[in-house]
């Protein structure tokens, strides 16, 4: 083997390991056995095959409806001092989807999840024409109150504008009250397109979409298992149980009642793994295909392609400090006062927990797990304890803010920079409003960027200070064996998706790429990978290797903690940002 080996012995949670690092070129000779590798080649196979299916199909008229509706917008905005009824109207008139189009819908017909259900579990998977009539008929009456209820707001706000365009929109009384008068119709008007969507019902019958979708998503690994030395027999047969479980996690979720206490996916997923492998136990055949890392990175990948930097620059700079400032401080304080003060035995613990909870949750979790070797029960821990401070804060923190008063960007900037999951941080947004949504996902999505960022600076750190030897110098090819290589495919896929989309203009844009390429086909295939990693933590996880690490209750000591801090300090440098030093964006958002 090329390149010297550095035996270094290292103390972690009060027992020595011995680490072997390969120095030098022999780092990439096993380019095609290696997990990271194969989530990056996967994971651009999957973009590459959404941009071929998208890209050459654009909505019928879409740049001349574009270039119409962009006219009147700019001829409003010069007429009022305020978004005119006729603005929103043009606005949400070019706001044209690509997954909206035939062979979308074909897509996600096959790629679908369970669907939504309340007493029948049956109808997560079957729905017979005349359950769905009768669920549709079921809805016609709300719908007709709010379609009423959205017309008399429209009336209203007309009224209140045409007041304030008969004083030529000098009276700054007048223009307050249509522009408030317009926002209450803009509520209004998103109740009655929600009501609406729910009487249009279709029948479905999803059994065996989801067999073909489990084959296609298990043939799909195989390959990379096949090269990484796993029989490709053996993990497609093991696979279709973790498929299984992956789907019986999404049915819990999809039922009404968890779905409004923000029970996801993830819980489901790794209570129903976790379950198995402490009473009857992971049986030996599935064990090939439980591969956590393997698919969390490739949708990993996936991930990236969401993160547009347009759109984060489309927020400034009080996004950029809220989520790039606070973060780094938090990760940090977070994880001196577990080492100083809590005194949590497992430097690798307190990493992990600390990522997890102060950059994104999970996909931060395993990102630095990686950088710094932390143990599979260390990360099952983090995670697990993330899970339930999301879920508990996705409906305690809106309810807070709405109850205090608080302005919607500042709620959302708050919610964006400390609930840990991208899922969560938009249920809680669009709980509070329009606004509040926006700049939610938005600093979430600038703060997701951090995650290879973080993951560098911790396997450098851990090169440099906790494994090494007194006296010895840390050899680049160290910091790039402990990098996790899938971040590299994250920020290319970044890169990539925002030169296309920049290159296409917001508008196009958010039709091809956001409403096409991203919601109609990776998002799909990402909430997928995502949950067959939850199971397959699930399914290596058992309770008493993970008794040790709550010893003392520290890991929740040191959650609580760095979560409190989080909070409170993101809340004050979203409100410096947003109403102290940048007041104009906000205004503007």
């Amino acid at each position: 083997m090329a390149g010297e080996e550095v035996k270094a012995s290292v103390d972690q949670a009060g027992a020595d390991a011995n680490i072997v690092v390969d120095k030098g070129s022999s780092q990439l000779s096993d380019l095609w056995k290696k997990e990271d590798y194969w989530a990056i080649w996967l994971g651009f196979v999957l973009l590459i095959v959404g941009m071929i299916l998208y890209l050459p199909n654009p909505p019928e008229g879409m740049q001349q409806k574009i270039d119409e509706a962009n006219a009147i917008m700019e001829a409003e905005s010069q007429r009022a001092p305020f978004k005119t009824i006729e603005y929103h109207q043009a606005a949400s008139s070019k706001k044209m989807k690509a997954n909206s189009q035939d062979f979308a819908k074909d897509i996600k017909s096959f790629t679908n999840k369970p669907h939504g259900w309340s007493t029948n579990p049956i109808q997560a998977f079957i729905m017979t024409k005349e359950e769905a009539q009768a669920k549709a008929e079921k809805a016609i009456p709300k719908y007709e109150a709010a379609k009423a209820k959205s017309e008399a707001a429209l009336s209203q706000a007309r009224e209140a504008q045409e007041a304030a365009a008969a004083a030529n929109f000098q009276n700054p009384e007048l223009n307050e009250s249509a522009r408030a008068a317009i926002a209450k119709w803009q509520e209004a008007s998103r109740d009655a397109s929600s009501a609406k969507s729910k009487t249009s019902v279709s029948s479905y019958n999803q059994i065996f979409k989801l067999i073909g979708l489990g084959l296609l998503m298990g043939g799909f690994f195989a390959i990379g298992m096949a090269f990484m030395g796993t029989s490709p027999a053996k993990f497609l047969i093991g696979f279709l149980f973790v498929f299984l479980i992956a789907v019986i996690a999404f049915v819990g979720e999809s039922q009404s009642t968890m779905k409004a206490y923000g029970f996801g996916y993830a819980f489901w997923a790794i209570a129903l793994g976790l379950l198995i492998s402490n009473t009857v136990g992971t049986p030996k055949w599935v064990m090939p295909a439980v591969q956590t890392e393997y698919y969390i990175k490739t949708g990993l990948v996936l991930l990236g392609a969401e993160i547009l930097f347009g759109k984060i620059l489309a927020i400034g700079l009080p996004g950029i400090f809220v989520a790039w400032i606070v973060t780094p401080i938090v990760l940090i304080t977070t994880f001196i006062v577990g080492q100083k003060i809590i005194k949590v035995p497992s430097k690798t613990l307190n990493m992990v927990v600390s990522a997890d909870m102060s950059v994104c949750g999970v996909s931060a979790a395993i990102a630095t797990a990686a950088a710094c070797r932390a143990k599979k029960e260390e990360l099952t821990l983090a995670v697990g304890m993330s899970l339930v401070f999301t879920a508990i804060m996705m409906i305690v923190m809106p309810a807070f803010i709405k109850a205090v008063g608080m302005p919607q960007v500042l709620g959302g900037a708050w919610m964006g920079g400390t609930i840990d999951a991208t899922g969560a941080v938009a249920a809680a947004g669009a709980f509070l409003g329009e606004q509040a949504l926006y700049t939610a996902a938005t600093i979430k999505m600038i703060q997701n960027v951090l995650i290879g960022v973080i993951a560098f600076f911790v396997a450098v750190y851990w090169c440099a200070k906790v494994d090494c030897v007194p006296g010895q110098r840390v050899s680049i090819w160290e910091i790039w064996y402990r990098f996790p290589k899938f971040v590299i495919g994250f920020i290319v896929a970044s890169i990539i998706f925002s030169i296309i989309y920049q290159g296409m203009g917001p508008d196009a844009g958010y039709a091809m790429i956001d409403h096409g390429v991203l919601r109609g086909w990776s998002r799909i295939f990402r909430g997928w990978f995502f949950c067959l990693a939850f199971v397959s933590i699930g399914l290596a996880t058992n309770f008493r290797e993970l008794a040790h690490y709550f010893k003392g209750g520290k890991p929740l000591i040191l959650y609580v903690f760095g979560q409190s801090f989080n909070l409170c300090l993101t809340l004050l440098m979203a409100w410096i940002m947003f109403y102290k030093v940048f007041p104009e964006i906000t205004a503007n958002i």
